[in-house]
């Protein structure tokens, strides 16, 4: 039990902030879903503390998804009740315990570094660039919304400029008294002693906010009006409180259109979960390892739960995780702490909680954006070459001028077209060179694939007439049958540009094949998959 809470002076300053992140996400991820604000609520609470729990991660956060806010928005609408979409997220909860048993959370090691850091920094910029309404006191889009197209019918751009023609005087000075606290509680307060170190600079922020709040509320210059600042749904008494549940309708589970939604739920928050657990596990500074199968299995009961009592989808998030990373969290018990404080807060104090500015917390989130997209990064990633630096500037393109899933899809899809590019101009499978007596050699590595046919081709079609080729296949363990075909092909044009041809392989030597196709199927162990 001792070491559960060992690192508590660390975690609970963490959890802190991270809930002081979570409320204005996850009541703005409910508002732009289409969802009642409390479900949005209820998301963050489970994925605080039944996620918490199960899962293996020590710094992951989850919750309510901003990726996923368009998919509910549309679900709710066609599935037609709110009702029948909680059935869809019970039913998507089961089916990612299934992808977590099936041990599905390999997929997550797939993808290419550059395009896990194009991510980060791609999600930081966006946090900047929404957060700068709601810092100078315009927020005609909720918060929780990340696509460049908003809900409220403008983007990303747009929505900044109609906010410098729409400056709340209140807001914008409680923002920026609350960033000079920020900064300077991180770059001077922080190391003058252990005080400052358990007491971290948000909770000061927003207490500050609140206090200036209260005190300018009767003044017509600094007041900050209620769209101005964070609204938890406030019950009038606990069973009004138990009303704001809500339940899934089982009736409905014979709906195919409800098995879509649940199916689609499912891929779209196990592949953001994955896509956060290898970003979460690249910003640790103790490099702690993710199980992805158990993190399946948690986010899958975790959504169960979510959708049984009324709550939207749940993933591993990003903005939170790093919060709490940046605020120094070591285990689980931040991402669960921060549950239990959503609940006791939206139980005990909710019309203090609906005080506070949301241009304190968009203070709160510009360092946590600045955090992920420190310009350094794009020089060091330059530095690495193309290679890794058009997968990165397009991830982050993406997710700028279209949103989170575009932005990765774009970016993977960059990042394998690079490697099919590499593939062909490289020979790095392929040793070649030539022998004194004017033979050619070629010894093909211990794999080839599909991926090096056009380098093969290339270097076959520039052989020489009337040559003489040593094709060595001693070390090699796997040959694609894309490669024997091409092997089969080269045999023909070879007797018309009377290129002779020695195979060696481990099981003998043979001059002029007729067939290569029938030498791998009968000299390989395991017959057309031509693995020896």
């Amino acid at each position: 039990m001792t070491s559960q809470f060992k690192y508590l002076k660390n975690d609970l300053p963490a959890s802190l902030v991270v809930f002081f992140v979570a409320i204005p996400l996850c009541l703005g991820i409910a508002l732009a879903s289409g969802a009642p604000l409390f479900s949005g609520l209820i998301a963050g609470i489970v994925g605080g503390i039944v996620v918490g729990i199960i899962s293996g991660s020590k710094i992951g956060v989850s919750g309510p998804a901003a990726g996923l806010a368009a998919i509910v928005l549309s679900a709710i609408a066609t599935l037609g009740s709110f009702e029948n979409f909680l059935l869809a997220v019970v039913l998507g909860g089961v089916i990612q315990v299934i992808f977590g048993l099936l041990r599905a959370g390999v997929i997550g090691y797939y993808f290419p570094s550059s395009v896990i850091k194009g991510m980060l920094t791609g999600i930081g910029i966006i946090i900047i660039l929404k957060q700068i309404p709601h810092f100078f006191g315009y927020d005609s889009d909720p918060e929780g919304d990340f696509s460049f197209n908003q809900v409220d019918g403008g983007n990303t751009f747009s929505g900044i400029i109609d906010a410098f023609s729409n400056i709340s005087l209140g807001s914008t000075t409680i923002g920026l008294i609350a960033m000079a606290i920020l900064i300077l509680w991180s770059t001077v307060l922080s190391k003058k002693g252990k005080f400052f170190q358990l007491v971290q600079g948000p909770l000061v922020a927003v207490a500050v906010g609140i206090i200036f709040y209260i005190v300018t509320a009767s003044n017509s210059k600094f007041a900050i009006s209620a769209e101005h600042l964070v609204s938890v749904p406030v019950p009038e008494n606990f069973d009004s409180f138990l009303g704001q549940f809500s339940f899934p309708n089982f009736g409905a589970i014979t709906n195919p259109a409800i098995w879509v939604t649940a199916f689609t739920i499912a891929l779209v928050a196990s592949l953001e979960t994955l896509l956060c657990v290898e970003a979460t596990d690249k910003l640790d500074p103790h490099k702690n390892v993710t199980p992805t199968n158990r993190e399946l299995f948690a986010q899958g009961i975790g959504n169960i739960v979510s959708g049984m009592i009324g709550g939207l989808p749940i993933t591993q998030v990003i903005v939170r995780s790093s919060a709490n990373i940046q605020s120094g969290g070591r285990s689980k018990l931040s991402a669960i702490i921060h549950g239990f404080l959503l609940l006791i807060s939206v139980i005990l104090i909710p019309t203090i909680l609906n005080k506070i500015p949301l241009s304190v917390l968009a203070a709160v989130l510009f360092i946590v954006g600045y955090k992920l997209a420190k310009p350094a990064l794009f020089k060091k990633m330059y530095d690495l070459g193309w290679r890794q630096f058009a997968p990165f500037i397009v991830t982050i393109l993406g997710i700028v001028f279209i949103d989170l899933l575009y932005g990765i899809g774009l970016g993977l899809a960059v990042g394998v077209a690079v490697i099919l590019i590499k593939s062909y101009q490289n020979s790095h499978f392929l040793h070649k060179e030539d022998s004194a007596d004017g033979k050619l050699k070629m010894t093909l590595a211990e794999e080839v694939t599909f991926f090096n046919k056009g380098a093969i081709l290339k270097e076959l079609d520039s052989l020489p007439e009337n040559s003489y080729l040593e094709l060595d296949v001693r070390k090699t363990r796997y040959l694609d049958n894309d490669i024997i075909e091409i092997l089969e092909d080269f045999a023909f044009k070879a007797k018309e540009r009377n290129i002779d041809i020695k195979l060696i392989s481990e099981r003998g030597v043979v001059e002029n094949p007729p067939s290569y196709i029938e030498f791998f199927k009968l000299r390989m162990k395991t017959p057309f998959y031509h693995t020896i």
